[in-house]
């Protein structure tokens, strides 16, 4: 018999008949815990976040969605490395998210600045164990009216700027890690417009089945969040009042959602709730791309 099995014969038996009160158990529990070896003690009341000790690196995450998510991260225990190209909006995330966090601004889409990134990371951490590749950009142009800037610019930041992002963060990352990307319920719609822009994302969803299992040795898993409607400042400089008038229609609850919605779905892909969960292009869209 182990000297778990043998505590807890004591605890619930005398002589083979006796089951102690619910007092005896308590303090009887308290005494068998402590016998186990290589348990991490806490603090009463203390409760451990789902990111407990854990780096997780956000690109674009001065804003919106990802700077939500940042934010819900650091309140579950990770320090968060945030990365955005306007140093006064990277300024005030920073002072929003109030404490465990790094600013780092660049742009996601330049390679120059993502070394410097994940030099930063090293510097300071030397690890990571989550990537949230968030950093993105929409414009609607319609077929007849595209041009070779609007596909660039689309292409390079959603596509090749994810690609280097997740590849330059490589070897820095722990193994069981977790590597998501901000993908968009427009790549299963075909809303007019944004053809180049779903595109973009619609790569992502490859990606994420191909890294996978590249990465499947190190068991790291790839997923991509792909939101909906969301009332961001992204969303506000990119669609008219009637255009959000009629997503907005097209949402079974009748209004957008919020960032902090995504930032819990986001957290649970970051976290160790999602652990089987490898390869999905999972929807958070209020039931907009179902109906």
């Amino acid at each position: 018999m182990s000297v778990i099995e043998s505590n807890l014969a004591s605890i619930f038996w005398t002589n083979g008949q006796n089951i102690r009160t619910p007092e005896q158990f308590s303090s009887t529990a308290e005494e068998l815990y402590s016998t186990v070896p290589n348990v991490t003690h806490l603090s009463k009341g203390v409760i451990m976040g789902k990111l407990e000790g854990k780096v997780a690196v956000i690109t674009g995450g001065s804003s919106g969605m990802a700077l939500a998510s940042a934010k819900r991260f650091v309140e579950e225990g990770a320090y968060v490395f945030i990365m955005g190209r306007r140093q006064e909006t990277l300024d005030e995330a920073v002072k929003l998210i109030g404490r465990n966090v790094t600013g780092v601004r660049g742009d996601a889409a330049n390679l120059d600045d993502l070394d410097r990134l994940f030099d930063t990371v090293k510097r300071e951490k030397g690890k990571i164990d989550v990537l949230f590749a968030s950093a993105g950009t929409g414009k609607a142009v319609k077929l007849g009216e595209i041009t070779e800037q609007h596909f660039d610019e689309e292409f390079g930041l959603n596509t090749r700027g994810t690609l280097f992002t997740v590849q330059k963060a490589l070897p820095l990352f722990n193994d069981g890690g977790s590597i998501f990307m901000t993908g968009s319920v427009a790549s299963v719609k075909g809303f007019p417009g944004f053809g180049v822009y779903a595109a973009s994302k619609a790569a992502l969803r490859s990606f994420a089945r191909t890294w996978l299992n590249e990465l499947k040795g190190r068991n790291i898993r790839v997923n991509v969040l792909s939101p909906g409607p969301i009332a961001t400042p992204m969303q506000d400089q990119v669609l008219t009042e009637e255009a959000k008038r009629m997503f907005e229609s097209l949402i079974p609850r009748g209004k957008m959602g919020r960032p902090e919605e995504i930032a819990t779905a986001a957290l649970f892909l970051a976290s160790d709730d999602s652990s089987f969960v490898n390869g999905v292009d999972l929807s958070v869209d209020g039931g907009f791309s179902a109906i």
